[in-house]
């Protein structure tokens, strides 16, 4: 009997806060696991800064997001971070500094 002893990779998708930096623009869930239930719990906000975890200092643990709608800066969780809909150090995105 034969066994196929391949090893097949699959690629790596890194989550969304990887990525994220101050002043991106993303949805934040407040209940990541909860999302099929209740797809209205998400609101939008900005980064404001990043705090990196004690083992990776460059590995994001917490985000400062302003809330677009309320105005309200909170501390959230970076797996709360779902989406980052326009990336400052994206080149097709347009955004003009304040100043």
């Amino acid at each position: 009997m034969s066994v196929d002893h391949c090893i097949i990779k699959q690629p790596k998708i890194q989550p969304a806060f990887q990525k994220a930096t101050a002043g991106d623009i993303v949805i934040v869930w407040d209940e990541p696991e909860r999302m099929d239930d209740n797809p209205g719990a998400w609101w939008m906000g900005e980064i404001i800064c990043l705090e990196g975890s004690a083992r990776d200092p460059k590995a994001p643990l917490l985000f400062q997001v302003a809330d677009i709608d309320k105005g309200v800066i909170r501390w959230v969780n970076a797996d709360c971070v779902q989406k980052a809909l326009m990336p400052l150090n994206d080149p097709k995105s347009k955004v003009i500094p304040f100043g």
